[in-house]
C-alpha cells in the first residue's frame, strides 16, 4: 500500500504537535519527588497547590506555556494558594534538560 503525500504530512504534523510526546515520565516524576513537589501537588487532585492536570489544562494551546511554567518552577515567584494565602513557590533544582523534560511531561497530561 502506497502512502500519499498528504497522509505522510498529516502523520508528521501529528507527531510534532503533541506536547510532551517525548517526555520521560519516570525522570519527571523522580524530579518531582526529589524536590518535594508532591507535598503541595498531585497529578489529579488538588492539595495545597493545584493538581498538575489543572495546570496543564490552564496552559493548553498557549504558545508561551513552556516558558511560563519553567519560570514559575525555577524562580520562586509568590503564588496564591486555594485558601487565599500567598507564599513563594519552591525553586526546582535541576539542569535545564531535566527541567524542560518535566515541563513537557506536565503539559502532556
Amino acid at each position: 500500500m502506497k502512502a500519499t503525500l498528504s497522509t505522510v504530512l498529516a502523520c508528521l504534523a501529528l507527531g510534532f504537535s503533541v506536547p510532551g510526546f517525548a517526555a520521560d515520565a519516570d525522570a519527571a516524576t523522580a524530579l518531582l519527588k526529589k524536590n518535594e513537589c508532591t507535598k503541595c501537588h498531585s497529578v489529579d487532585k488538588d492539595k495545597k497547590g493545584p493538581a498538575y492536570s489543572k495546570v496543564a489544562a490552564k496552559y493548553k494551546g498557549k504558545a508561551d506555556a513552556e516558558e511560563k511554567i519553567t519560570k514559575a518552577i525555577t524562580t520562586g515567584p509568590k503564588v496564591k494558594l486555594d485558601d487565599g494565602t500567598e507564599e513563594e513557590h519552591k525553586v526546582i533544582k535541576a539542569d535545564p534538560a531535566a527541567t524542560k523534560n518535566l515541563v513537557q511531561w506536565l503539559l502532556g497530561l
